[in-house]
């Protein structure tokens, strides 16, 4: 019974906190998954169009490999949604949230790539292969720093926030009723607070006499 008790800040059981995790992680999917099959699709039809017969060596290895990217790409973020079918009602959410968390960051590792080469590839057609290459490094890096830099350091501008003390605690209620104080202005409202209640000691011993 003991894994069933209230274990987070949102007052919810492990169970419940897996459900919630998973359904955040599907909505995730759905907006990778659009970008996967447009990309997907995009170079299943261009095997067939009439120029691509023009395509020398490097262009078609180019094409290629970014298409077997593609799929691996789109087999990782449909994985765990097989997951979940093939275990479903035994008990293994946790865990599934857990492989499908990885299988997502795979995902998207490969999808990183896949668009860089996609990229690659149309702009060497269509400029030349100094151009491409330019344009495929360039994908690569944006998708660098937006899908693994920019995170890390939300993630550090927060724990820095937190370490001033302007950061919310989990799991603890802020002072003031609800309104988070910050940690240089504590020390006002408690001295405040000190001459309120000094104020307040002669008004008594005024009353006694």
């Amino acid at each position: 019974m003991a894994e069933h008790r209230p274990c987070t800040a949102r007052n919810e059981t492990p169970l419940q906190r897996a459900d919630r995790n998973f359904v955040e992680l599907l909505q995730e999917l759905r907006v990778t998954q659009t970008g996967v099959q447009i990309l997907f699709a995009f170079l299943l039809s261009l095997a067939f169009t009439s120029r691509f017969g023009d395509l020398d060596t490097v262009q078609r290895v180019t094409y290629v490999v970014t298409l077997l990217l593609a799929v691996l790409a789109a087999a990782l973020f449909t994985a765990p949604a097989a997951l979940h079918r093939s275990l479903f009602q035994q008990g293994a959410k946790p865990r599934i949230v857990q492989v499908s968390s990885r299988l997502a960051t795979t995902g998207l590792s490969v999808l990183v790539f896949a668009f860089s080469g996609s990229v690659l590839l149309v702009v060497d057609v269509t400029t030349g292969r100094t151009g491409g290459i330019i344009a495929g490094v360039a994908t690569f890096l944006v998708c660098v720093g937006l899908w693994g830099v920019l995170p890390r350091l939300v993630r550090r501008a927060g724990l820095r926030g937190e370490a001033d003390g302007f950061g919310e605690r989990a799991g603890e209620e802020p002072e003031g009723g609800g309104v988070e104080i910050p940690a240089p202005m504590r020390r006002t409202v408690g001295q405040t607070s000190g001459l309120r209640g000094a104020q307040a000691h002669p008004e008594t011993s005024a009353r006694h006499r």
